[in-house]
């Protein structure tokens, strides 16, 4: 069976709009970018539509792609201190001059939408109140939408990134399931995803995960995003493990909704903390 991330995506996108308008002030989602990534640019239009249809306001400051780390810290100062806006968004992948530690530790603990500041990370290894990650958190809400008890399961997350696999590993704990992280240069990775009743990848290679690689009760979600012969594609292929698998996400259409409407709800949820 297919997990449709888009139907879910909108069901919460539609909870949120009804809220938006319900509210005499409205959020505001800064978004700062550097230079002219083409996949950036497309992110981009994809958050601003969001936006529109939920009656976010999305603004977009742009950057030179040789900005200093100063320059750019300091324009997420002055966001810090604006009292029109309530979350702020780094649009990555972000040059290799910036210093990244320093300018996720520069945004307000009050408007780190996408909860990259250290000390928001820091919150969730502790199982802390704290703003989740927009993609491990909306894996999590598929997982609960899809009504999966975690307590006990034994989940193989493929990727060990600091906004992506660890967040979820921290949550995943906390939910009391047992959590084996792997990665691309993992020996016998097969052996581990074989024992597993959900597999989690983030790796950012294509087709890295096969049939022979998952048992049939598998709940398996895609993260990877990956350009192949002119298309694009997750890391799970697909058209093989949906063969086996009791449950799967597609790409596109499974957790890159839901990491946008999870964008919209963090932006929505640090407007109603302020």
């Amino acid at each position: 069976m297919i997990i449709d991330g888009k139907k879910i995506s909108e069901k919460i996108k539609e909870t949120i709009k009804k809220e938006v308008s319900s509210l005499s002030k409205k959020p505001t989602l800064t978004a700062i970018s550097l230079g002219n990534n083409p996949a950036s640019e497309l992110y981009l239009k994809i958050k601003k539509k969001a936006c529109d249809e939920t009656g976010i306001i999305f603004n977009e400051i742009k950057l030179p792609q040789d900005t200093s780390t100063e320059h750019l810290v300091n324009e997420i100062n002055k966001l810090n201190t604006n009292k029109e806006v309530n979350a702020i968004l780094i649009q990555l992948p972000l040059p290799k001059q910036i210093d990244r530690e320093k300018v996720f530790s520069s945004i307000s603990l009050k408007k780190d939408v996408e909860g990259f500041n250290p000390l928001n990370v820091g919150k969730l290894f502790y199982n802390f109140p704290s703003v989740m990650p927009c993609t491990p958190k909306g894996v999590l809400r598929i997982l609960e939408e899809i009504k999966v008890n975690l307590e006990g399961k034994d989940v193989v997350i493929v990727g060990a990134s600091n906004h992506v696999g660890k967040p979820l590993a921290f949550n995943l704990l906390s939910k009391e399931a047992t959590v084996t992280f792997c990665h691309i240069k993992t020996r016998n990775l097969k052996e581990k995803t074989l024992n597993a009743d959900i597999i989690i990848v983030a790796a950012g290679k294509p087709n890295l995960i096969n049939k022979d690689m998952v048992k049939e009760s598998t709940i398996v979600i895609d993260i990877g995003i990956n350009k192949l012969n002119g298309k694009i594609v997750g890391d799970v292929d697909f058209e093989d493990v949906k063969q086996k698998a009791y449950l799967i996400t597609p790409v596109p259409g499974g957790v890159g909704p839901m990491t946008v409407a999870m964008l919209l709800e963090n932006t929505l949820e640090l407007l109603k903390d302020e």
